[in-house]
C-alpha cells in the first residue's frame, strides 16, 4: 500500500479487534493475536468457507488468561454459542446453514478422562471441520433418516492439549500466566461487552456484504493440505482487508504451524515406529521377545509401564499391523526359529511417519544376522538384550 492510499475499511475494523482482543488479554505473541483477530472475523463470513478452523486456546495451568480470551471472542464473534452443560441434541439442531460459532471452556468436560457421555459433541467437533459431513439419525417417529448438519466454527479452551484429530484442524494459541510487568485492563461483561458486540455487528457487515466474493477466494497460502484448509478462510479474510493484514496473516500462519510442529506431541503409534527403529539398529530382524526387550529397557520410553505388565507381543503386533508390519517366524543364525519381525517391513512406515535419524545408535546385543543356511543345533540360544538365553526362548511369540 502506498503511502498515500487511504486504509481500507475492512483494515480499520481488523485493528479495532484487534486494539480490543490485546486490552484485555496478553497474547503469547504479535502473530497469535493477528490470528485470534482473523479467526473471530471469520466466523462472520462462515456461509463463504468450505472449512471451519476450530481455535484451540490451551495452557498449560490454570490463570493464564484463557477463559478471559474466550470471553472477548464470545462478545466479538458471529451469534456465540455457548456449549457448557448443552446436551448433544440441543448443540446439533443449534447448527443450520448459517451456524453459530461454538465456543466451549474447560473442554477437559469433552475430550478428558471425565468426559463420558460426550461422544455425539465430540463426533460434531470432529467432523464439523468440513462442509457436507453430517450427522445420520433415525427419526423413529417419522420412519426416516435424518440428516444433521455439523459445519460450524468453534473455540475451545482448556488446560493442556487437545486431541490430535483437533488440534490438527485448528488454530492453536498457547497461552501463559502474565510476567512482572506485564498488565491489562479488567474485562466487565456488563460495562464493555455492548461495545464489543457493535464491533461484531460491523465486521458481520463488512464481510456478510461479500459473502459471494469471499466464497470464490482461492489466496496464495504459505502450507499445505489440512493446514492450508484451516487457515484459509482467515487469509481470505486479510487479503479482503488489504493494507497490513495480508502480510500479517501468512507471518501468523508461518509462526503458528511452525510451533506446532515444534511442540507438537508424537502419537503413541509413532513413537512406537521409532523406537523400533533405535531398537534394531543394524540387525536385518530380531525375535519378538528381542525386541520387547530392548522397548522396555529404554528409561524414557513408555514401553515398560505400558499396561499392567508393559508392553505385549499382542499389543505390539496390533499396533504394528495399522502399518501393514506383521511377525513372521524366522531362522536365526543359531538355528532357532521365533516369531520376529524383518527390519524391512518396517522401512515404508519409517519412511512415511518417522521425521529422519540423525544418527543411529544400536543397542547392546544387537547386530543378530539373519540364518543364511546350514543345519539347525539341537539346543538353540539365543542372545536377547546382551544377555544368553535358552532353548525355552523358542516360540516366543
Amino acid at each position: 500500500m502506498s503511502q498515500t492510499e487511504p486504509i481500507s475499511h475492512g483494515a480499520i475494523l481488523l485493528d479495532a479487534l484487534l486494539a480490543a482482543l490485546t486490552r484485555y488479554v496478553i497474547l503469547p505473541s504479535p502473530e497469535a493475536a493477528w490470528a485470534v483477530t482473523l479467526w473471530v472475523a471469520a466466523s462472520h463470513g462462515q456461509p463463504a468457507w468450505a472449512h471451519a478452523p476450530r481455535l484451540v486456546i490451551r495452557a498449560p495451568e490454570k490463570r493464564c488468561g484463557k477463559s478471559r480470551l474466550l470471553d472477548v471472542v464470545e462478545a466479538t464473534c458471529h451469534n456465540p454459542f455457548i456449549t457448557v452443560n448443552s446436551s448433544s441434541a440441543a448443540v446439533y439442531r443449534s447448527i443450520t446453514d448459517d451456524p453459530p460459532t461454538m465456543l466451549v471452556d474447560e473442554a477437559d468436560t469433552i475430550f478428558g478422562p471425565k468426559a463420558d457421555g460426550n461422544e455425539d459433541l465430540r463426533g460434531l467437533l470432529n467432523a464439523g471441520h468440513q462442509r457436507n459431513r453430517p450427522a445420520k439419525r433415525y427419526d423413529a417417529n417419522a420412519n426416516r433418516v435424518e440428516s444433521i448438519p455439523t459445519f460450524a466454527m468453534a473455540a475451545l479452551a482448556g488446560i493442556g492439549a487437545m486431541p490430535d484429530t483437533i488440534e490438527d484442524r485448528a488454530v492453536v494459541v498457547r497461552m501463559r500466566r502474565r510476567g512482572p510487568g506485564e498488565s491489562v485492563a479488567p474485562y466487565r461483561h456488563r460495562r464493555d461487552r455492548p461495545a464489543l458486540r457493535q464491533l461484531a455487528e460491523d465486521l458481520s457487515l463488512w464481510l456478510r456484504a461479500d459473502l459471494a466474493t469471499l466464497e470464490q477466494a482461492e489466496p496464495a497460502m504459505p502450507v499445505e493440505d489440512r493446514a492450508a484448509d484451516t487457515w484459509e478462510p482467515l487469509v481470505a479474510v486479510a487479503d479482503h482487508a488489504g493494507s497490513h493484514w495480508p502480510e500479517r496473516a501468512r507471518a501468523a500462519v508461518l509462526a503458528l504451524t511452525a510451533e506446532a510442529d515444534d511442540n507438537g506431541e508424537t502419537s503413541t503409534r509413532v513413537r512406537l515406529l521409532a523406537d523400533c527403529r533405535t531398537a534394531f539398529g543394524t540387525d536385518p530382524a530380531l525375535p519378538t521377545a528381542v525386541l520387547l526387550e530392548r522397548l522396555k529397557t529404554d528409561a524414557e520410553a513408555p514401553w515398560a509401564d505400558y499396561g499392567p505388565t508393559g508392553l505385549t507381543a499382542m499389543r505390539l503386533g496390533v499396533i504394528l499391523r495399522e502399518y501393514g508390519i506383521r511377525s513372521a517366524n524366522i531362522r536365526f543364525p543359531d538355528g532357532s526359529q521365533v516369531k520376529g519381525y524383518q527390519r524391512a517391513d518396517f522401512a515404508d512406515a519409517w519412511a512415511r511417519y518417522c521425521p529422519p535419524p540423525s544418527t543411529l545408535d544400536t543397542p547392546k546385543g544387537s547386530e543378530i544376522p539373519l540364518f543364511e543356511g546350514g543345519s539347525r543345533p539341537s539346543r538353540p540360544s539365543l542372545v536377547i538384550a546382551g544377555q544368553r538365553g535358552t532353548a525355552s526362548n523358542r516360540g516366543t511369540a
